[in-house]
């Protein structure tokens, strides 16, 4: 009796032990989510500054040409860009991409994040937590990513299109575009354009993720590898970017247009109205998918560096942040 009661004294430590333990393995259980959050907004931003950098004189030469009532031809594309460099050197082909950066680091930060938390949030109300979403939910996520991230970051994309297409005499940096529109044109100017740039961003998001989502899961159904090669995802990426841009990109023409207004002359100041006015002197295909076919070369490919990049850093800070776990 004696050696029992012993016994029961030396292991009851242990079991107080134990249950000291536990608060914080469920208190790490719950920072997971805000760490998945941060993760996300990082590596969204990193993706946009790469894909934005590497086709920026691309992106600009396109607006310069969806601003002008200018014939577009890859020759006449050309003969801009080798202008722009005889007359302001190398680093002027990048003119507007520091205004770009600001913009696109914060866009595609939200965005990035924003699609996981909202496929986390479908996924949990069509039953699908943790697995690939059907169709429609697929489709939604990608289109309420673009909204969230197009509403709270759009006067920093009016400012990268002013500098785009004007000279450094007349907007030194991007506070001086920020003021001198405010004063001069009125800080209602900052979201001029802003409804076609939503109703461009429904589709376009939402077709982009969900070519790209879709493309995924059928490749890992084929393979039955859980994750594509680096190559297979920028091609899954280009074709999104692709099916994306083409379908949105008559507004993506409407909105450049009613950015610019101010600086090239002219009053648009609907959707409709400006577009009949670029219907009645430019014709549909040569006025509103003027540039296209630049941007079938552009497009896909800051797309498919986009996904590529976020996911590889993705699923790194991943495998990182499972090895500190292992360690501790």
């Amino acid at each position: 009796m004696a050696h029992r009661l012993q016994d029961r004294q030396h292991r009851l430590p242990v079991a107080q032990a134990t249950v000291l333990t536990l608060p914080p393995a469920s208190q790490a259980k719950d920072v997971r989510p805000s760490w998945s959050a941060l993760e996300s907004l990082l590596c969204g931003a990193f993706a946009g500054a790469i894909a934005k950098t590497v086709i920026a004189p691309l992106d600009r030469t396109k607006i310069i040409f969806q601003v002008s009532s200018k014939r577009f031809s890859a020759k006449e594309a050309f003969r801009v860009i080798y202008s722009t460099y005889i007359e302001g050197g190398l680093f002027s082909l990048w003119r507007g991409n520091s205004a770009t950066m600001v913009r696109v680091m914060p866009y595609a930060a939200i965005q990035f994040c924003s699609h996981e938390q909202y496929k986390r949030l479908l996924g949990s109300s069509y039953g699908f937590q943790g697995k690939a979403l059907p169709p429609f939910p697929r489709f939604l996520a990608g289109s309420l990513a673009g909204t969230t991230a197009a509403m709270l970051t759009y006067p920093l994309d009016m400012v990268r299109a002013r500098m785009a297409v004007t000279a450094r005499e007349m907007y030194s940096n991007i506070m001086h575009v920020f003021v001198r529109i405010s004063q001069e044109e009125g800080v209602r100017t900052l979201y001029r354009g802003f409804t076609p740039t939503i109703l461009g961003v429904i589709p376009y998001a939402g077709i982009t993720f969900f070519t790209y989502e879709t493309l995924k899961k059928l490749h890992s159904e084929k393979t039955k590898r859980s994750q594509p090669y680096p190559y297979e995802r920028l091609a899954f990426g280009a074709c999104a970017g692709l099916i994306g841009q083409s379908a949105s990109y008559p507004l993506d023409v409407v909105r450049r247009r009613m950015q610019t207004a101010g600086v090239i002359g002219s009053s648009y100041s609907t959707i409709l109205g400006t577009m009949r006015e670029i219907v009645t002197h430019e014709g549909v295909i040569r006025g509103l998918y003027k540039g296209l076919s630049m941007n079938w070369v552009k497009g896909p490919v800051a797309v498919g560096i986009s996904f590529t990049t976020f996911d590889i850093t993705h699923n790194l800070l991943l495998k990182l942040h499972q090895m500190g776990n292992f360690i501790h």
